[in-house]
Formats: C-alpha cells, structure tokens, sequence
C-alpha cells in the first residue's frame, strides 16, 4: 500500500504494475473500500492477464484519511482524478461500482475537458448509482429526515453492509446536484457494459436501464443478472464481471 497527499489528506492506493494494456482502475462504492471482493478479484485478474491494476480508498473511507461526514461526490472524484493522474499510465479500463460508477462517468467528462479522453479505453458499471443523492434518494426522504438535513446538517439510516449507520449529509445532496450526470445523454468516447441484478434492493434496474438509454448504443451494452443483488460479489457475479472484461479487452483491441 502507498499513501498519496491530495489537499492535505492522505489516500490510501495499491498500484499493481502491469507489461499489457489496458490498465483497470477500481472505482469502490460509497462506504466501501478497495479490500472488498470485487476490487481484490480484479487486481487477481489483472495479475492473470499481465495488466496493472489500480485501487484507492476514498477520504473517510478504508485505510485513507479525512473524515467521512466531511465527503461529497466532488472530493471523491477529485482525489480519483489525482490517483489517475499520479499512479496510473495509458489507457485504462474504469470499473465503477455503484457510487464507483458515478465517479467513473464523472472522470470521464474531466478528463475530456482536459483533453485526455484517450486515457479512458473503456468502462465497466457494476450496479451503477450515477446521481443516486437526487433520482434514488430525495424522493424516498422521510419529513424526519428533511428536518435532520435542514437542523443537524445530516441524516443517520440503518444499513444491511455494516454495524455502524449511513450517515448522508446536506452537502453531500447539494454537491450531487452539482455532479448530475443523468440529466443529459452520455457520451463517453468508449466501450461501456453495465451488469445490474434485477433483484437489487438498493438500486433499481430501472435506474440501470435509464442510465443504458442515455447513453449512444454503438458503445454501450447491459447485462441483467436475474437473481443479482446490490453486491454482485457470488462467484458467480465475479465470473460474469471476468468474461465482461475479457470480451471488452478484445473488443478494444490492445
């Protein structure tokens, strides 16, 4: 593990060389990190193949520091960018989970303001939650809630992945607007597939399905996974992610 300084807060990586492009870079969920079985069974894959292999913690998230409460989708994305820039060489494959893909679709549009769309060779969407503060969230919000995040500033919601509650700022809703990527179509210069469970609890395949058709069709395509859940961690999930990679890697042509 190496730790990188972005505004003064230290980020936890593991950069794992590679002799073969593309590289992957792993995009965790919120509250995840780059310990989970998704992340470790792509560096696995990427070792298999000869390909580098690129994971962070986000601020207040794993091994990195900062303080969680204090996260937004703008911080996040910002020290992936910095991760990108400083750690990760030629083109890469961004795999995105869940929140991992809203970042993924963000980095993709910096990066093209900054001229280096050719960095991104392509794009894998597990369970993406693009936006997911404004489409999944401030609809289901309960009054209790609304007058937590205007008194307290935040919000506390029990959750299935862990003892301790999600905590969901004001901030961290504001900064999504800012952030939204689904209001428009979605071009993003590459190969994108998308593997959503039908049977995810957290984000809907409607949400999934929605993000597919803004985006053009000549790049993108969709898996459903029948019986998947949020997590897409079974063996099962991780072969399918595996073959995805495989067929996009080819399809790239490197």
């Amino acid at each position: 593990m190496k730790t990188i300084l972005v505004d003064n807060t230290e980020i936890a990586t593991n950069h794992s060389a590679g002799q073969r492009s593309p590289g992957l870079m792993w995009l965790g969920g919120y509250r995840s990190d780059m310990e989970g079985t998704k992340a470790v069974e792509l560096e696995a894959y990427a070792k298999e193949h000869g390909l580098s292999c690129t994971r962070h913690d986000y601020s207040g998230h794993g091994k990195s520091g900062g303080a969680f409460v204090e996260g937004t989708i703008s911080k996040w994305l910002h020290q992936s960018l910095s991760v990108f820039e400083q750690l990760t060489f030629g083109p890469q494959i961004l795999v995105g989970s869940s929140m991992g893909a809203w970042i993924a679709l963000r980095m993709i549009e910096e990066l093209a303001k900054a001229g280096h769309s050719n960095r991104v060779a392509g794009l894998l969407l597990l369970a993406p939650a693009p936006d997911f503060t404004l489409e999944l969230m401030e609809p289901q919000l309960t009054d209790a809630q609304k007058s937590d995040l205007n008194t307290k500033g935040y919000y506390e919601e029990p959750t299935p992945y862990g003892p301790d509650p999600n905590v969901f700022t004001k901030e961290l809703f504001d900064d999504g607007r800012a952030n939204r990527v689904m209001g428009r179509s979605i071009d993003t210069h590459c190969p994108v597939h998308i593997i959503q469970g039908k049977q995810d609890p957290d984000v809907p395949w409607q949400h999934a399905q929605r993000l597919y058709e803004l985006m053009s069709k000549d790049d993108a395509s969709i898996t459903y996974v029948p019986d998947g859940d949020h997590r897409l961690s079974r063996t099962e999930d991780i072969a399918l992610m595996k073959r995805v990679l495989d067929d996009m890697i080819l399809q790239i042509g490197m």
